[in-house]
């Protein structure tokens, strides 16, 4: 058999293979074959007469993309155009004006080193307290006493009520302060700056001059806490500094009237003098007995009685010499003590203990007194106050609300909305068929 032959055969093979396949489809396609009505006018007729007994009925499958279709663009235009125009026509016709006051301010310490201490040493406690302070601030214009005040000076109740507000943006004029606090959060921010510490104030308000008024008098209020904390930094300072001389001032005293009462006691007005002294006359009275037995010793040696005269004045002055050279080493040493003797070392040492205590006290009291006065010095200044470097300024213009930002905004999130409802909705309706 040719190669010709083998391929005329294959072909054949695939068509009766495609017929085969496609009997079914046509079988299925002629049973929804609708025939055309007879009574219809000759020329429609004529012109249908090609197309007589193949116009098939439209299935289920053929109507639905319509019908989607149709649903789809519905649905874009209730759920999406309708609410963007309804925004819209609230925004540019209805939204009343909001006008937007700046300012900005930071928390500045300044700290006088005491002595010789370096500030690096202290730069991180410093830094920590000024964010502390600035924290203080930025919450205090959020909080109750601060709508308080504002509403005591001002009656921000009725600036937030104004005829110029519309329905939506003004304060609905409950009771509870609550809601006035909410209300108040939403108007005035006050955000900082993580790095420079720099605390931004914003106050919206439906007249410019309200606005100008508000933040003038937060920045005010804000100040007078400064100089507050300020004030009360200062009056610590000072009264632990006068309590640190006090304690110094009692404890030297008690250090000098422990050295009076030891001179009573003892009668000796510096023992160190007092030792030096009987140290100094034991070493006299040694060498004046050393003398005397030099002499006593020649006596002897001229061949004197022992009886004599000349000998027994030297025995004498040397024991009279031994006697009162033991009782000044017993002053000097002994552990025991005369009423009229007192021992030296004894004395001394309790001596050099009351003298350390009050030089420690006296330097204490020196240290206590310096830092008083640099306390002093440091609470004339004020320490840590607040620089207003962006003074809040009347608008020429209002800022709020973003019209054309806000309407592209909502128009984009209900576009989202709706287009992810529906593809979830279609693809449920897939599912299920």
């Amino acid at each position: 058999m040719s190669v010709d032959e083998v391929k005329r055969r294959d072909r054949l093979g695939s068509v009766i293979a495609f017929a085969r396949r496609s009997l079914p489809e046509l079988r299925r396609d002629a049973e929804t074959i609708e025939p055309v009505d007879a009574p219809r006018p000759r020329r429609m007729l004529q012109l249908l007469q090609p197309l007589r007994w193949t116009r098939l009925i439209r299935t289920e499958e053929e109507v639905r993309p319509r019908r989607a279709g149709a649903g789809i663009v519905r649905g874009f235009v209730l759920f999406v155009l309708l609410p963007t125009a309804a925004a819209g026509l609230y925004l540019f016709l209805i939204a009343s004006d909001q006008y937007l006051v700046e300012a900005r301010f930071a928390v500045r310490g300044e700290v006088l080193p005491l002595g010789d201490v370096k500030i690096g040493e202290f730069a991180s406690l410093i830094q920590k307290n000024n964010s502390q302070d600035t924290y203080i601030v930025s919450e205090y214009i959020r909080s109750l006493p601060m709508l308080e005040s504002a509403q005591k000076a001002l009656n921000v109740r009725a600036m937030f009520m104004r005829d110029e507000a519309d329905f939506w943006a003004k304060y609905s004029g409950k009771e509870p302060v609550e809601e006035l606090l909410k209300y108040w959060r939403k108007h005035v921010q006050a955000s900082i700056d993580l790095v420079s510490g720099i605390i931004t104030l914003k106050v919206v308000a439906f007249t410019p001059q309200d606005s100008l008024a508000i933040a003038n008098h937060i920045v005010g209020r804000a100040e007078a806490l400064i100089n507050v904390i300020s004030e009360r930094a200062q009056e610590d300072m000072l009264r632990h500094s006068r309590e640190e001389v006090e304690k110094a001032g009692e404890r030297l005293t008690r250090a000098h009237l422990a050295l009076k009462e030891f001179r009573n006691r003892w009668g000796i007005i510096d023992p160190a003098k007092s030792a030096e002294a009987t140290y100094m006359t034991l070493i006299d009275l040694r060498k004046e007995k050393i003398k005397l037995e030099n002499d006593l010793q020649v006596l002897r040696s001229s061949s004197l009685d022992e009886k004599s005269r000349s000998i027994q004045a030297l025995v004498a002055n040397v024991a009279a010499i031994d006697q009162q050279m033991r009782q000044l080493q017993k002053s000097l040493t002994s552990d025991t003590m005369a009423v009229d003797a007192p021992n030296a070392a004894q004395a001394l040492l309790e001596y050099e203990r009351l003298v350390i205590e009050r030089t420690v006290a006296e330097r204490l009291n020196e240290s206590a007194v310096v830092m008083l006065e640099r306390a002093r010095i440091a609470a004339s200044k004020q320490s840590i106050y607040l620089a207003t470097f962006v003074p809040p300024a009347a608008p020429q213009f209002s800022a709020l609300p973003l019209r054309g930002e806000s309407l592209s905004v909502i128009f984009f999130c209900l576009l989202v909305t709706w287009g992810s409802a529906t593809l979830l909705v279609e693809g449920v309706k897939d599912h299920n068929i």
